[in-house]
């Protein structure tokens, strides 16, 4: 089976939550996955994991401080920027997407991240009211303007107690679409592919009036459209009157 990570540089910025463990978990599959792995540690993700375990897993140094005498080269966060294949920043914390979303360099993460020309991919983690505060939403519209790509956040129990929209996403499913994302660029680049996937139930007719159907939850066709809008299909989602939570995504248009 094709494995569409091999060999790719990522690198990781890790934010300050109480989500940054689940990172190493990130790091070692990534690792597994033979791909090298480069990391720049906030101050704020200090507080939740240590650079010695991180440089553990990574097998390369950790990045914490833009003006360090003991860095590489006077332009390292250019240097970075330009070395890795993809940007993941997790836990992306609301203080990050701000920055993010208007332009602030004013460390070594955010500075990478503004000399940034690769794909940048966002995981966010935050109390649910954070994520739902009309400034952050204003910001996380604004970022996907920008073409940052999202990763959750999920529906989840947080640190707090409280249960909602702000739960990052797991290790596995941040795996998974780094990997979907290579899979679409190696598989279909500059390929103009469309699909067309419809959910619903089927009628199959007795007569001209009566017929036999059947309740359908519409869930597999959006999960069918969503894949291929994740492996790099333009896909129309043709769906009727649903429970079901969907929105227009990059790729994905719902009718």
């Amino acid at each position: 089976m094709l494995n569409s990570i091999e060999n790719k540089k990522i690198l990781i910025v890790i934010g300050g939550g109480i989500a940054a463990y689940k990172v190493l978990d990130v790091i070692r599959e990534l690792r597994k996955n033979n791909c090298e792995v480069k990391t720049i540690l906030t101050n704020s993700g200090k507080e939740f994991v240590t650079p010695l375990s991180i440089s553990a897993l990574s097998k390369n140094k950790v990045f914490e401080n833009l003006f360090d005498p003991n860095n590489e080269g006077e332009m390292d966060h250019i240097a970075l920027s330009r070395w890795c294949d993809l940007i993941l920043v997790a836990p992306t914390t609301a203080n990050l997407m701000a920055n993010f979303a208007h332009g602030e360099a004013k460390d070594f993460a955010t500075t990478v991240i503004m000399a940034s020309n690769k794909p940048i991919f966002l995981a966010p983690a935050m109390n649910v009211e954070m994520w739902n505060n009309q400034a952050t939403q204003e910001n996380f519209q604004k970022l996907i303007q920008f073409k940052y790509k999202f990763i959750g956040p999920i529906v989840g129990e947080m640190a707090c107690g409280e249960v909602g929209v702000g739960k990052m996403s797991s290790p596995e499913e941040i795996i998974l679409t780094i990997k979907n994302y290579f899979l679409s660029k190696n598989l279909f680049n500059n390929k103009n592919l469309k699909a067309l996937v419809t959910a619903g139930s089927t009628r199959e007719y007795i007569d001209p009036v009566r017929f036999l159907s059947n309740e359908s939850s519409r869930k597999q066709g959006f999960e069918i459209a969503k894949s291929l809008n994740d492996i790099g299909f333009k896909t129309k989602l043709v769906i009727g009157p649903n429970s079901l939570d969907i929105k227009n995504q990059d790729n994905l248009e719902v009718i």
